[in-house]
Formats: structure tokens, sequence, C-alpha cells
């Protein structure tokens, strides 16, 4: 597989900021975070997934591990929203400039208020998206948080 550089790596480097660059190939159509996982051969709970829901304040994002779900009633109440939804898959490349699979919460085409779920906290390091289908980026959770801005919370079921 070809190794790219993409938008997310260029802006860790930029910010000097420590992170692995793992790739894999997303050729058989598997890339949920199951999948991923287990093809970079790595925890599903290290590996966290980026949601991008709507709520009558905006969008929002939020990530968790890949081997949860996310608990829609506590996101909203955590955002301090009445109400949460997942955006389409269609509406997921417009408002982030990610295609679905290779959503980051980092570099989106604009800061969006994120979270960041507290499981995250047991781990040296975390894997998200690298911005592109097959690119996963590595970082410790607190670049992540500090980079995105991300309130840490309890957000899955």
């Amino acid at each position: 597989m070809k190794q790219r550089k993409t938008n997310v790596i260029r802006l860790l480097e930029a910010r000097g900021i420590p992170h692995s660059v793992l790739y894999y190939d997303p050729s058989d159509g598997r890339i949920d975070a199951l999948s991923v996982a287990e093809k970079l051969e790595k925890s599903p709970e290290a590996l966290f997934k980026t949601l991008v829901c709507k709520s009558d304040g905006g969008i929002l994002v939020f990530c968790i591990p890949g081997s949860a779900e996310l608990d829609l009633k506590k996101a909203a109440r955590v955002a301090g929203v009445k109400k949460i939804e997942l955006i389409g898959v269609r509406d997921l490349e417009p408002l982030t400039g990610y295609v679905r699979g290779g959503c980051s919460p980092i570099g989106m085409k604009k800061a969006y208020p994120a979270f960041l779920d507290s499981s995250c906290l047991t781990h040296r390091t975390i894997i998200i998206s690298g911005g592109a289908l097959g690119v996963q980026v590595e970082l410790s959770p607190e670049d992540l948080r500090m980079l995105t801005e991300a309130a840490i919370a309890d957000l899955v079921l």
C-alpha cells in the first residue's frame, strides 16, 4: 500500500506533536473500527473512531473506542444540548472534508466542539484516523485533547 502523507500528518508534524503513522489496506471494504484494529493488530479499545453529530446547537464531534457505542443521551448532556443524532454519511464530507472511514477529529474544515471518551486516559497512546482511508495515527490522548480542545467525558453505553 502506498504510504501517503495526509493533512492530519502534516498538522501533527508542523506542531511538533509526537506520533506514529500506521497504514492498512482498505481495498477489501472493511473500514469499520473493529476491522481496522484487527488489520493493525491493535486493541479495539485503543483505536478510537470519530463520530460527527448534529444538534440544535450545531455540529459536534465525538471520539470513542472502536469497540464501543456512543450513548446519545450522555453525549447530549455533556455537550449541553437537548438532543443529538449522527449525521448522514452524505453530509460527512461537506461538513468535515473527510470521507467515511477516514474522518479524523484533527484538521476538519471547521473547528467543531469535540469530546473524547474518558477511557482514553487508560491508554498511553490511542489511535485515530489519519484523515484518509488506510491511514491511522497513534498519539497520546493528552496531545489529541490539546490539539482539538476536546472535553473528556464518559460518552459510551
